[in-house]
């Protein structure tokens, strides 16, 4: 399971995608999601040149990155969304991985009320069209005030083609779902397949996700769960810290080591 790891690279929001690759890789990790949410933590973005793309693949190969996925979260309910998410399969494409990760509402403040979930399978034809075309899965995140858990996701996923699965964020289904990543979890692990591994600590509805290990989730029983569910895709660890955020760079990096450490004291 430990091969599955990669830093989702909006652990390193507020910095830069080479302090973000430099730092990881210290740490040991291989394998990275590329962040690529404009107005938050935009890494890479649909936009970006080719001269701007090449860099970063250059940056990618110079500390032997590879990239697992693109962090594209979009709102699916605006045409606007829509056309990013399109646009972020190419970049998927581009760096050669497998996914392009988004939830259904915006990345923050999340106001859209889905009430038809026929209107948001007519949006996403295009979407999943481009995915079908050019070998990408979409997966959608647990997120937001209309599918936070993966039970809700799971029943929305069985309900699209097979372009559609689940990324299933340990703490999100806390902070948004109001509900612990266990039963949940091993209710829709078959349709998951790509992870955010996120630790929680404080109240449920509290912005707190620390270095992994540093919280109170379980996760000898989380990777249980993905054993047992013969779980193969990326588990791409995240750390949120407070609203405040780190106090620096050199706390997100040690947060970044002291989450690797643990998992790799945890699996053996």
């Amino acid at each position: 399971m430990f091969n599955q790891f990669a830093i989702n690279s909006n652990t390193y929001h507020g910095y830069s995608l080479e302090e973000a690759i430099k730092g990881a890789s210290e740490a040991g990790f291989t394998q990275i999601e590329l962040a690529a949410v404009k107005d938050h933590t935009a890494h890479v973005l649909p936009d970006m040149s080719d001269d701007e793309l090449q860099q970063i693949k250059e940056l990618l190969n110079e500390y032997g990155m590879t990239v697992v996925g693109i962090g594209a979260h979009s709102n699916v309910m605006t045409e606007a969304g829509i056309a990013n998410l399109i646009k972020s399969i190419d970049l998927a494409a581009y760096f050669d991985c497998p996914y392009v990760i988004s939830a259904t509402g915006d990345a923050h403040n999340d106001a859209d009320v889905i009430e038809d979930d026929l209107v948001l399978a007519k949006n996403l034809e295009p979407v999943l069209k481009k995915c079908e075309d050019t070998g990408k899965m979409l997966t959608l995140e647990t997120h937001g005030n209309n599918f936070a858990t993966g039970v809700s996701l799971k029943k929305l996923a069985e309900s699209l083609n097979n372009r559609v699965k689940i990324n299933y964020d340990t703490g999100n289904v806390i902070l948004y779902g109001d509900v612990l990543p266990y039963e949940d979890l091993e209710t829709s692990v078959n349709e998951v397949e790509f992870i955010h591994l996120k630790d929680k600590l404080g109240a449920n509805p509290e912005w707190n996700f620390p270095a992994i290990g540093d919280g109170n989730l379980d996760f000898n029983r989380i990777f249980t769960i993905l054993e047992k569910g013969h779980y193969t895709g990326p588990i791409s660890v995240e750390i949120e810290f407070t609203p405040d955020g780190p106090e620096n760079l050199a706390e997100v990096n040690e947060s970044v080591k002291r989450s690797i450490n643990y998992l790799k004291s945890l699996l053996g």
